[in-house]
């Protein structure tokens, strides 16, 4: 990091992206891959804060429902942690940096703020819920942006990432149903 973007980083300004690529002998072009890196750094963003507060959830949930929820929100976050992982090391793979510290991902989120002052099971399960449905369509929009710059790789983690998503918002959302 430069001086300017140390600075920027202090104050909680930095960028979810950077313009320098890494050396790669990958074929996708440069600006292409710039273009990849930038949408893989927003969904990392995003998954790192959907982890935080899937986690926040598991650690606050109270009610009859507890062990079953508080399990499922623990085994929710460690599928998301892959997604964490496997979406930065892509951004790396194409040359990029990952951008996905807290403070980043806190700064650079398009999800919006997980309740803090909820408990119930049903208050939770929904709030889940909601998070991972708004996390579900910027994937697949960040699938179909991928296909469309001609990177298929990367619209195939996002599609890989969208039916994981999908099958947990399936397990959360059975909680809420009779």
């Amino acid at each position: 990091m430069n001086h300017t973007e140390i600075k920027r980083a202090r104050n909680g300004r930095m960028t979810a992206s950077r313009a320098e690529l890494n050396p790669t002998r990958n074929d996708l072009d440069p600006a292409t891959r710039r273009s990849i890196v930038k949408l893989l750094n927003e969904r990392l963003a995003d998954a790192v804060d959907l982890y935080s507060q899937v986690k926040q959830a598991h650690w606050n949930v109270k009610g009859p429902t507890f062990i079953a929820l508080h399990e499922l929100f623990d085994k929710l976050a460690e599928e998301i942690e892959e997604y964490v992982d496997t979406i930065a090391e892509r951004a790396v793979q194409l040359g990029g940096t990952a951008m996905g510290t807290t403070r980043l991902a806190a700064a650079n989120s398009s999800l919006p703020e997980y309740p803090h002052d909820i408990t119930s099971g049903a208050d939770h399960v929904n709030a889940v819920a909601n998070a991972l449905s708004l996390f579900g369509a910027q994937v697949r929009a960040a699938s179909d942006s991928a296909d469309d710059l001609g990177d298929a790789g990367t619209a195939d983690l996002f599609t890989q990432v969208s039916r994981g998503v999908d099958k947990y918002l399936w397990f959360v959302e059975a909680h809420a149903q009779a």
